[in-house]
């Protein structure tokens, strides 16, 4: 898999790719080469008493190594370049795929989860990157051409070669073996630990509320500990191996200075040929040493490329149509003909059989208990969800036929939770309209029942809002939705249970001059108030997801049950009377 999302994602830079590989290829060459001129420095300079060639040899061997520093600054700067670029490409790519995916695949992922898989996952695969293109280039070139020349260096003593090498090579693929299934577990932990964290941030006030200060640090110390546990269990592994290393290294050495000395003392080798013979087993450990660097980055990379690809592979459950289909006339006219949905898994459907029409300068709203199916049947008309049976039509063509896009920015949508985004009053009202004047602004701050707090606001339309807009309160942020739904002016508007933080007064102001505002538009309500949807054209009266009555209030009261008892619950028999 980590092959895979790297042959992908570093097709871009495949020259600088070449070029790093080039140059630490000249790099590691250089370095396979100074050896050899130190033999014959002391062979033929200091044993012979020759000045001349241990100066001119010796020039050779600093102008050479002044030459490698410089490849080296350059090609570690390429590979900086490369990793970062296909880390950011990676990055772009997740948070694209995510934005396509719809509720059911996000539920499916989950948030913290793919927070964790954009940033720390892709940081992973990032590292790998740089270290592959420096040390995985030069490992091999290193312990190959090191023990070749070692060889050349000194026949005789090639055996403890046969004998080291293998030994270093059985010891890092258990090591690899070992933690590899210890960097998938440590990826998922620190999932839990995301989602432990950003319930805490999230729920803070519900924590302190009920005093759970306690029980939720002791969440977070659990999940804490189960990571801190597996990253112990996986460093014990390198602390053992590293020292390993240097003992095999280290009696390699011993060994090579004992028997080398015998064939030095017998005239079998020259002393400047023995300290090359050294030289070489000490870079081939050194490549040794950097297989094992790879060895610690690879596999939590390869978990990490895993996690990464299963987030891009996933073809997400609600995508536009490959021959998309226009309307004619955006009119805001909405159609539900016998439709039917149900989530993947559940023993029955939330809706059934529902039909209903909401035409043009009309308002409609949708009433039922909790759990009828409410605001399940209004995310079916921006096709959050497809429907399972029967068909939604907005502006006479069928959503899944529809640019999904193009369907998007029909329609104006006020979520059940009011979000804003970081920055200032009028980048939120912005949002869907980036060319909007600030007198429409103040328009559609005035209909929405905003304007004056947002005057009385340090800076009123360039006021700051904070992440979440949890610098304003509940209705100051369902106002502020609302007027960013109406600086679109589409031709169709969904209200999801946004009225719910607002008082009776503003309320019902709001509701007057929303009226006068969509008068050639299609209005949508969901609530559970009745005060707030009494007044509307067309009630819909949603009871266990199937339509139990469509009309006005008065023809409701008298003629559907499930509503009568709504009005009684929550005005009174005389309000119902």
């Amino acid at each position: 898999m980590l092959t895979r999302l790297l042959r992908e994602y570093l097709r871009p830079y495949r020259r600088q790719v070449a070029l790093v590989v080039v140059l630490m290829a000249a790099q590691s060459a250089g370095s396979l080469y100074l050896p050899n001129l130190n033999a014959d420095i002391i062979n033929y300079g200091v044993v012979t008493g020759n000045l001349h060639y241990i100066i001119t040899t010796g020039t050779l061997m600093l102008g050479i190594t002044l030459g490698l520093g410089a490849v080296a600054v350059v090609a570690v700067y390429f590979a900086s370049r490369t990793a970062m670029g296909a880390g950011a490409d990676m990055r772009a790519a997740v948070f694209g795929q995510v934005q396509a995916f719809s509720s059911r695949d996000m539920d499916r992922f989950g948030t913290p989860s793919l927070i964790t898989r954009n940033t720390n996952d892709v940081q992973q695969v990032q590292l790998f990157v740089q270290m592959a293109l420096t040390l995985m280039v030069v490992a091999p070139i290193m312990s190959i051409g090191g023990i070749v020349l070692a060889v050349r260096e000194g026949a005789a003593l090639s055996p403890l070669l046969a004998v080291a090498v293998p030994i270093m090579g059985v010891f890092i693929g258990s090591v690899v073996a070992t933690v590899v299934p210890q960097f998938r577990k440590m990826q998922v932990k620190i999932d839990r630990i995301n989602q432990v964290l950003r319930e805490q941030v999230t729920g803070v006030r519900v924590i302190r509320a009920f005093v759970r200060n306690e029980s939720e640090e002791g969440r977070f110390a659990k999940a804490n500990a189960d990571l801190t546990a597996t990253a112990l269990r996986v460093n014990r592994v390198f602390a053992l191996a590293l020292p390993a290393l240097m003992a095999i290294l280290n009696l390699s050495s011993v060994a090579v200075l004992w028997f080398g000395g015998r064939l030095v003392s017998d005239a079998n080798m020259p002393i400047g040929n023995l300290t090359a013979f050294l030289n070489y087993i000490a870079q081939i450990l050194m490549a040794v040493m950097m297989a094992v660097m790879m060895a610690i980055l690879a596999p939590r990379a390869a978990a990490s490329a895993e996690r990464i690809k299963s987030v891009l592979d996933a073809a997400p459950a609600v995508t536009s149509p490959e021959k998309a289909r226009r309307p004619e006339r955006l009119n805001g006219l909405v159609r539900f003909e016998d439709v039917s949905f149900g989530y993947p898994g559940s023993e029955q459907p939330v809706l059934q059989d529902v039909s209903f029409t909401l035409e043009p300068g009309r308002t409609s709203a949708i009433v039922g208990g909790t759990g009828s199916g409410k605001t399940t049947l209004l995310n079916l008309i921006p096709r959050f969800f497809d429907v399972t049976g029967g068909k939604v039509l907005v502006n006479g063509v069928d959503v899944r036929d529809q640019e999904l896009e193009e369907l998007w920015a029909s329609m104006g949508l006020v979520a059940q939770t009011a979000f804003l985004f970081s920055g200032t009053v009028a980048s939120n009202l912005r949002f869907g309209q980036p060319e909007a004047s600030d007198a429409e602004l103040w328009r559609a701050l005035r209909v929405a029942q905003a304007q004056e707090f947002v005057a009385a606001m340090p800076g009123a339309l360039d006021a700051r809002i904070d992440q979440g807009g949890t610098n304003v309160s509940g209705g100051q942020r369902q106002r502020l939705s609302i007027a960013r739904a109406l600086v679109t002016k589409p031709k169709l508007y969904l209200f999801d249970d946004c009225f719910s933080a607002l008082d009776a007064a503003t309320d019902a102001r709001l509701r007057a001059a929303l009226k006068a505002e969509t008068t050639d538009a299609s209005v949508l309500i969901v609530s559970q108030r009745v005060s707030t949807v009494m007044h509307a054209d067309q009630i819909i009266v949603l009871d266990d997801g199937r339509v139990a009555g469509i009309g006005a209030h008065r023809e409701l009261v008298a003629s559907c049950a499930p509503y009568r008892e709504i009005v009684v619950s929550q005005l009174g028999e005389e309000a119902a009377a």
